[in-house]
């Protein structure tokens, strides 16, 4: 690690965001999280309320990903390289909000007395159109946050409103359930859902159109990609043909760009460190913690769930403060610390004799979140800048397409691991509160020691990783001398 006498540069006023701006940005991230977290808590219906196998659900929630694995990177490349008079992000942002809200509210519309195969079906279909105006929608909203202020710490303010306001979606969200089941509203939990879809459909399309209308994007086509029009000896001429070979051009450099690649790896570590063992410690809590009630069990679950979702706005406002003071990645340091610090402090806080200990870690616990989303979308546009120094194209879309799908299949891969690790334990839901005390031991280790381990290694994989302050301001002054914004410094 570089020691700590960086140069400080103070924000220009012309570099500042104003705050609603930054608030509007925000909305978008709100707009973000709310679809993804409607989708996945909604879709328990599918099961409790129409009966379809729990196989057959898991399936819908998988199959989509894989499209996304597909469709996010695509528009990302269609983004970067769109020239319009409304900008490269924008036209999509605006149609892609209103197109998402509206498939989703119909995707719930289920029809009544059918068989299970025909949900399927009207499911997948539906899911996968629904996720493609939602990566029309995300994308670009992801992509124009990199580019909205070209400032080091701006730029971590930004991405600190945006977090804050975006984690609103996750205290809402865990209600949907009840909502759907309100009987003073809704007859059954079908129509609950079909409710519930219509106002979230409403409120997308609603708030998501405004990054589109109250925002501006820092580059304008026509004069940022002139150099595009013109066919170099040696690419194919054919506009389509042209476009698929830049697309994989461009896949391979990023895949390839090592400081883009550590960020990646440090959000794969912490955020998958901590949802590959996400149950588990709902798990302690019922089964060793309360010996199998699972009434105060559950209670003591919702209270530590309630903590930790408080604790991030406050972590959020703190980390995004500490950045501007000592750096991005040594706040890293300091935010992934101090939720390691969390996790271990789990081990002695499971004790039956004193179950609200376990209440303690969780204000730690949630600085690995808190700080990941707010401090590593603030460094993604130093690295969109870097690669532009070195290969002359701006590609935000693109990396930022490429992250988000990493953590996605992240995801993926460690809530099937999370199981996977259950059954290693011994766990026997048919024991009840008898489990077996090497069963209660491997849950307890797993849920401490994976996190942590985790951790660790995102820190010094993020040691490495070398894009300063000063760096990054000595890369914008090259970049505006190249655009003749600024003589060379």
């Amino acid at each position: 690690m570089s020691g700590p006498a960086q140069k400080h540069y103070a924000t220009a006023p012309e570099d500042r965001i104003s705050l609603a701006h930054k608030l509007i940005y925000g909305l978008g991230g709100l707009v973000n999280n709310l679809l993804a977290a409607a989708i996945g808590s909604m879709v328990i219906v599918l099961n409790l309320g129409l009966g379809m196998d729990p196989a057959l659900v898991g399936l819908l929630g998988a199959l989509p990903r894989l499209f996304d694995a597909f469709t996010d990177p695509v528009m990302g490349y269609i983004s970067d390289h769109t020239r319009s008079r409304w900008g490269r992000r924008r036209p999509y942002i605006f149609v892609g909000a209103i197109a998402a809200g509206l498939i989703f509210a119909l995707l719930w519309q289920l029809p009544d007395g059918r068989s299970e195969s025909f949900y399927f079906w009207f499911f997948l279909l539906g899911s996968l159109l629904f996720y493609a105006a939602y990566t029309v929608f995300a994308t670009p909203w992801v992509a124009l946050g990199y580019e909205l202020t070209p400032d080091y710490h701006e730029r971590t303010r930004l991405m600190g409103v945006q977090n804050f306001i975006s984690q609103l979606a996750y205290v809402i969200s865990p209600w949907f359930l009840a909502i759907m089941q309100y009987e003073v509203f809704f007859a059954d939990m079908i129509t609950g859902a079909a409710g519930l879809a219509i106002a979230v459909g409403v409120v997308a399309a609603g708030i998501g159109v405004l990054p589109a209308v109250f925002l501006k994007e820092r580059f304008q086509t026509e004069q940022t990609f002139a150099a595009d029009a013109a066919v170099e000896p040696g690419r194919p001429a054919h506009p389509l043909v042209r476009s698929m070979v830049d697309f994989f051009k461009s896949l391979v450099v990023i895949l390839r760009f090592r400081p883009f690649l550590k960020l990646c790896a440090a959000t794969f570590l912490v955020f998958n460190g901590f949802i590959l063992i996400s149950a588990f410690q709902s798990y302690v809590i019922i089964y060793y913690v309360w010996g199998g009630d699972k009434v105060k069990g559950a209670e003591y679950v919702g209270y530590t769930g309630s903590i930790a979702a408080i604790s991030t706005f406050v972590v959020i406002t703190f980390v995004t403060w500490l950045a501007t003071r000592i750096g991005k990645r040594h706040a890293f340091f300091v935010a992934t610390g101090l939720s390691m610090l969390g996790y271990a402090l789990k081990w002695p806080a499971y004790n039956p004799q004193a179950p609200w200990l376990i209440l303690l870690p969780m204000p730690l616990m949630a600085f690995a979140l808190g700080g990941l989303f707010t401090l590593i979308p603030a460094m993604m546009p130093d690295v969109v800048d870097l690669d532009e120094l070195q290969t002359g194209e701006r590609r935000e879309g693109m990396f930022g397409s490429i992250f988000w799908w990493v953590v996605k299949l992240g995801m993926a891969a460690a809530l099937a691991g999370g199981g996977l690790l259950l059954n290693a334990t011994g766990f026997d839901v048919a024991l009840e509160g008898a489990q077996a005390e090497q069963t209660l031991l491997l849950m307890r280790i797993f849920d401490v020691s994976i996190p942590i381990a985790a951790s660790a290694i995102a820190i010094w994989t993020v040691a490495s990783y070398d894009i300063t302050e000063e760096k990054a301001h000595e890369v914008r002054l090259e970049l505006q001398r190249r655009r003749g914004v600024v003589p060379a410094a």
